[in-house]
């Protein structure tokens, strides 16, 4: 994946640098101290993957982000913990807190790397057909798929499509989130945030900020957290 780091601050691209310099799926083609360079670059030269700052001037991260093609991907990289739910909500594939740790860093382009191979290679393909009181039907290279919802742990929005997560599997459908949630179950999934839904039923635990199904930390949006929690917690009274 060719990537480009846009940060202010030069001791913070530096350090970023030499961390994805030891990844060898990734390439760096470029580094700027402004989303002004960056969108400079992007008009003339291929890129897969931003690392952006979130705080910098004239145009801050978060804003960059939203002007971007679809066909980008961003991991967002900040000093303040306060911004994550917002980088989430802006479809980006991770959010990192400086100081950067090696292990954090490679497991969120372990993420960008199976998110670009899904939209390479299904996003053409996968359709969602039709739904029932406890299924999804989705179209894939001629076939039909029955998803049953007791398959199905969450779903994500991913740029123009949906990621669903089954139980052993991960499916990328055309389709915003909005309009799958008006397809399911509402006695199991539920909205938590803009970019996903939850089956409640696979729920491992939860805080005022994330839960947790599995492996995967998911963020609650603010709109979303109060009737989250009193739906959740009156389904287990």
């Amino acid at each position: 994946m060719k990537c480009i780091i846009v940060d202010d601050e030069p001791l913070a691209r530096e350090e970023m640098s030499n961390l994805v310099q030891e990844i060898s799926a990734l390439e760096i083609v470029g580094e700027f101290s402004s989303a002004i360079g960056a969108m400079e670059f992007l008009k003339n030269n291929a890129v897969d993957l931003l690392f952006l700052d979130i705080e910098m001037p004239t145009i801050n991260g978060l804003d960059f982000a939203q002007s971007l093609p679809t066909d980008k991907l961003v991991i967002l990289t900040t000093a303040y913990s306060q911004y994550a739910l917002q980088g989430y909500e802006l479809d980006a594939i991770d959010y990192l807190l400086k100081p950067i740790k090696k292990e954090r860093l490679a497991k969120a382009i372990t993420k960008a790397i199976a998110y670009q191979k899904l939209l390479t290679f299904h996003e053409q393909k996968n359709t969602f057909e039709a739904s029932n009181d406890n299924s999804i039907l989705i179209k894939s290279d001629r076939k039909y798929y029955k998803i049953t919802f007791d398959e199905v742990k969450f779903i994500e929005a991913l740029k123009d499509y949906v990621v669903i997560y089954t139980r052993n599997n991960k499916l990328i459908t055309a389709m915003n989130l909005k309009t799958i949630h008006q397809k399911l179950n509402s006695e199991l999934f539920i909205r938590v945030s803009k970019s996903y839904l939850i089956n409640m039923s696979f729920i491992d635990s939860f805080d005022s900020h994330t839960i947790y199904i599995d492996d995967a930390e998911i963020p609650i949006g603010e709109i979303y957290r109060n009737d989250f929690f009193q739906k959740y917690t009156s389904g287990l009274l």
